[in-house]
């Protein structure tokens, strides 16, 4: 699947000026995350599994 193939979004959280932020998109087998200032740079792919690990790690500071 192609980057402009996929549905990215930015969090709710991040600022309206769109800087330092970052983008995510989700497919059944991962999520794929990219800097929004920069969307030709190749992004990164993380299983989800992991991006949830990550998740419930930062939600509990």
């Amino acid at each position: 699947m192609s980057t402009t193939e996929l549905a990215w979004f930015k969090s709710s959280y991040s600022g309206s000026q769109g800087d330092s932020c970052v983008e995510v998109a989700v497919t059944e087998q991962a999520i794929h995350v990219r800097d929004s200032k920069d969307v030709r740079r190749p992004h990164f792919v993380v299983r989800r599994e992991e991006w949830l690990r990550f998740v419930r790690y930062v939600s509990h500071g």
